[in-house]
């Protein structure tokens, strides 16, 4: 009979066979920083990257973008992701929350994330293309006669697509799921990354390199405890949905028969899904009712103070953007980078909340729905819902003034938002754990103005992070496409500085954007 001590050595050898070549062992998994024999030992192959982005969306783009544009060659970059292309993930969302490609986004005509420059802007191509000075007139006229203009999705994942072409993006795309990223003893990091099954000999490959940039959007949907809850108990992912997930089938069940939906949420998300909705109900013969919840209603003007004070009514708070235009890069934008900690929560609190743009069009459609008497909102918290006797769901609602009260539907469409807690986001929470990042007030990941993130630094290597996941640092607009561009243009300084790539001065900008206009690569 072998010994205790035989037993375990064969256990461990048996781990061993059963374990795919190249894959993490325990040693890595339970170590923070790692040395080239480490990995080499665990076979996982090495791949000389200085420069990689974790995400391959659009901040991931940008960053891409500017690097190139700033003389980085396309050898010294590659950018880890799960998607094809990088406006992949952002046209899924947009679908699915009801913007196609022929609606137009929540955007400026200068937030162009395939020209750095915003010249011409998408009003002017759009004017170009469709021989029409009336993007220009609504531009020069907006917000107070006109509503603010914005581009059609499909003109940006055009665009977007030129100039993926351009600057070689899809040569430095590397396919697969990130699954961590860890110091190296030696300086820079190993980002290890599970390429698409079948495509690799190893179940990993470790890019070693001196600069990383995070850009990996939201960590997920947020669903509220209790439609967790509810489809946990019952299994139903039909009659309840979130507007980030694919719910056609609503929609066409709503055209087939008349029924009832609870709408939830107050942003632009929520407006979105009531303008199909009433669209569905106007021009494709649906007889939907709906109700709309509100959990925090909005009567009328608001806010902390005369410079603060935003349009509101009908239960929603109303602004342009999503964020006030000074803190892309006025007063706004000061106050922030000279705050610290609780006092930047504050603002952030002050400006933040959910909100949509007072669009004339819609306004006159709810009006509409409203006077028919078949959309109807109300204000409260959900405290409980279970399934009715005729198929639908019951929601108990408890409002912030007078007795609790009951809505029935036969769907409901949540709008509440994509945030979640960075640790749900595999990489992020790794990094949490291993690599010495920590939280901002927002409780997101906290980085410096450069937008490195804090305590990670490690020999002369730099890590970097921008988009949703750095929301409550020293710049408030990072999860649009400018705020993407002022977080790219900060990093790309800051690795000017280290020797990494050009610094992008006023000539060589001059000469990059004569190439981005004849559409030449750059150099």
């Amino acid at each position: 009979m072998p010994s205790s001590d035989e037993g375990m050595r064969n256990g461990h050898d048996l781990m061993e066979m059963r374990r795919p070549a190249g894959d993490l062992t325990p040693e890595l998994l339970n170590t923070s920083v790692w040395t080239d024999e480490m990995v080499a030992l665990a076979g996982i192959p090495i791949v000389d990257a200085p420069f990689v982005t974790v995400g391959g969306g659009m901040g991931s783009f940008v960053m891409v973008d500017l690097l190139r544009i700033a003389g980085v060659p396309a050898s010294s970059i590659r950018s880890l992701s799960n998607i094809d292309h990088p406006w992949q993930t952002y046209e899924y969302l947009t679908r699915c929350s009801q913007i196609p490609r022929h609606e137009r986004i929540r955007s400026d005509s200068s937030g162009c994330p395939d020209n750095i420059w915003a010249f011409p802007s998408y009003a002017v191509r759009e004017a170009w293309a469709d021989k029409t000075v009336a993007p220009l007139a609504s531009v020069a006229l907006e917000p107070v006669v006109t509503d603010y203009w914005t581009p059609r999705a499909g003109q940006v994942f055009t665009s977007l697509g030129r100039e993926s072409a351009r600057i070689g993006y899809p040569d430095m795309l590397a396919r697969g799921q990130v699954r961590m990223v860890r110091r190296r003893r030696d300086g820079g990091y190993f980002t290890i990354l599970t390429p698409p099954a079948g495509t690799s000999a190893t179940k990993r490959i470790a890019y070693r390199g001196w600069y990383v940039h995070l850009a990996v959007g939201y960590p997920g949907l947020q669903f509220l405890p209790d439609l967790q809850k509810y489809r946990a108990e019952h299994g139903d992912t039909t009659r309840i949905v979130n507007a980030y997930e694919p719910h056609e089938h609503v929609y066409e069940a709503l055209k087939r028969q008349p029924c009832t939906v609870l709408v939830r949420g107050g942003g632009i998300v929520a407006s979105r899904v009531l303008q199909r909705l009433m669209d569905d109900r106007e021009h494709h013969g649906a007889r939907t009712h709906i109700h709309h919840l509100f959990r925090t209603y909005v009567s009328g003007k608001h806010g902390d103070s005369v410079f603060s004070r935003r349009k509101g009514g009908g239960g929603f708070a109303y602004s342009g953007f999503n964020w006030p235009k000074a803190a892309w890069g006025g007063q706004l934008k000061e106050r922030f980078e000279r705050l610290e900690g609780e006092e930047r929560a504050a603002l952030y609190k002050q400006l933040g909340g959910a909100h949509t743009p007072q669009r004339k069009s819609w306004q006159r459609q709810k009006e509409r729905a409203s006077t028919g008497g078949w959309y109807q909102t109300y204000q409260g918290v959900i405290t409980g819902m279970v399934p009715s006797t005729r198929g639908g769901i019951v929601s108990d609602v408890r409002p912030d003034n007078g007795s609790p009260y009951s809505l029935e539907a036969d769907f409901i469409i949540d709008c509440t938002g994509l945030e979640g807690d960075i640790r749900e986001h595999r990489v992020l929470s790794d990094l949490l754990d291993h690599s010495g990042a920590g939280r901002n007030p927002l409780g997101r990941l906290d980085v410096e103005r450069s937008f490195e993130v804090r305590g990670t630094a490690n020999g002369a290597g730099r890590m970097y992070a921008s988009g949703a996941a750095t929301l409550g640092g020293y710049y408030a607009g990072v999860d649009t496409f400018l705020g993407l561009q002022y977080s790219a243009l900060a990093i790309t300084d800051d690795l000017s500085t280290r020797g990494f790539c050009k610094h992008v001065g006023p000539f060589r900008s001059t000469a990059q954007w004569l190439r981005w206009a004849r559409n030449r690569p750059v150099d």
